[in-house]
């Protein structure tokens, strides 16, 4: 048998040619999935070819639809990977920023302090999962799952620039909040699950909040695929960047959308339902160990996914003006900048405002949040009445 190179196996095809290529147009996560695979898959259908020449097995670790399948799954890692470093990253940035707010220098451990974020995760996970003996105990563990694997979900789902999506759909932004708006109702669940009035009173309160700052956020998505034309993400994006950032005509509607983002992702000023100083630690009190710690990190999954709409919505999504083709480069990472950089003044806000009351929380949403959004809806249709959009 003739000595087969490991370049006969390896080998970097062009990935829209693969006739099971799942996606219509170009996506560079799955471009470098399919090329890992050639990496490994090739280099294991080699090693097997050396050992067994001519063997099946090789020829199928290397054709097309073999390709496709690992791909997929390799895709889905990278997606993930890319997103869970973007969310330390923001827990990064708030415990530096925070710390400078405080007069100090915030977390020093490895990397600037970067390593504080694997170090507690690593202490979560090592830590008693305990669970209290009258709980519901299918409730219990659903509820928590599903907020956390939704939010999770959302996180991926958020398209960084025009190559970089998990599915390209035209009505992005009613998925998006159709899963965002579960939340409320497991929250609520997961508050009377737990047999403890201070895990119930903080899901009854994190399900009101929320429900009152969702209707106008829904008002306001609506006033922005208005102005574009399209429910698609990248529709939205593309009418900013040939008009003009939305920020700039729809400016009642960016505030309002900045303070409803706060109060969705029950960061501070609006994050009564998590007093630790009055409900101990509102509806999440009886989750311990590995169960709370994800249950931080889907809450600053919410987070970031309440930045990446306002960078959507707002702030021309992956796209800078004035610099023309300069934007095919690296539009990931401008998105990913613009995102820090709203979530930065998120951490300003929560530095500088006390809580707010829960009273006080509901008036905003219902009596002024809710006006502000109609009024916003109203400039817009006459923008678009009188043909300036």
């Amino acid at each position: 048998m003739v000595y087969s190179s490991i370049l006969d196996w390896v080998n970097f095809p062009d990935i829209m040619a693969n006739p099971y290529y799942p996606f219509e147009t170009y996506n560079l996560p799955y471009d470098i999935s399919q090329k890992l695979w050639e990496i490994i898959g090739g280099t294991i259908a080699w090693l097997i070819n050396l050992l067994f020449p001519g063997n099946p097995v090789s020829e199928w670790l290397v054709c097309d639809m073999t390709v496709n399948f690992f791909a997929l799954i390799i895709f889905m890692i990278v997606v993930f990977l890319v997103v869970f470093i973007g969310i330390l990253i923001s827990l990064w940035e708030e415990r530096k920023v925070l710390g400078r707010t405080m007069d100090r220098r915030g977390t020093m451990v490895g990397m600037k302090g970067f390593l504080q974020c694997v170090a507690d995760g690593f202490k979560t996970f090592m830590k008693e999962d305990t669970q209290p003996r009258k709980v519901d105990r299918m409730t219990y563990m659903w509820t928590v799952s599903l907020v956390i694997g939704t939010s999770m979900l959302i996180a991926c789902m958020i398209p960084l620039s025009d190559r970089w999506y998990v599915v390209n759909y035209n009505t992005g932004l009613l998925l998006i909040m159709g899963l965002f708006a579960l939340a409320p109702f497991f929250i609520l669940v997961s508050g009377w699950s737990q047999n403890n009035k201070y895990s119930l009173i903080g899901g009854m309160r994190a399900a009101e909040m929320m429900i009152s700052y969702e209707i106008p956020m829904l008002i306001l998505i609506a006033t922005a695929c208005l102005m574009a034309g399209t429910f698609n993400i990248g529709g939205i994006v593309q009418a900013q960047y040939d008009t003009m950032p939305y920020f700039i005509p729809q400016c009642i509607g960016f505030v309002t959308f900045f303070v409803c983002a706060n109060a969705e992702a029950e960061r501070t000023p609006f994050d009564l339902a998590e007093a630790e100083s009055e409900l101990v630690e509102g509806w999440q009190t009886e989750y311990a160990g590995m169960k709370w710690g994800l249950i931080m990190l889907a809450d600053y999954m919410r987070g970031y996914v309440s930045c990446a709409m306002i960078t959507i919505l707002y702030l021309g999504g992956w796209n800078l003006p004035f610099i023309g083709d300069l934007n095919n480069y690296v539009p990931e990472l401008v998105f990913l900048l613009k995102t820090w950089l709203v979530f930065f003044a998120m951490i300003i806000v929560r530095a500088a405002l006390p809580r707010v009351r829960t009273d006080q929380i509901l008036n905003l949403g219902w009596k002024v949040f809710m006006p502000l959004s109609i009024i916003n809806l109203v400039i817009v249709l006459l923008l678009k009445m009188g043909g300036v959009f």
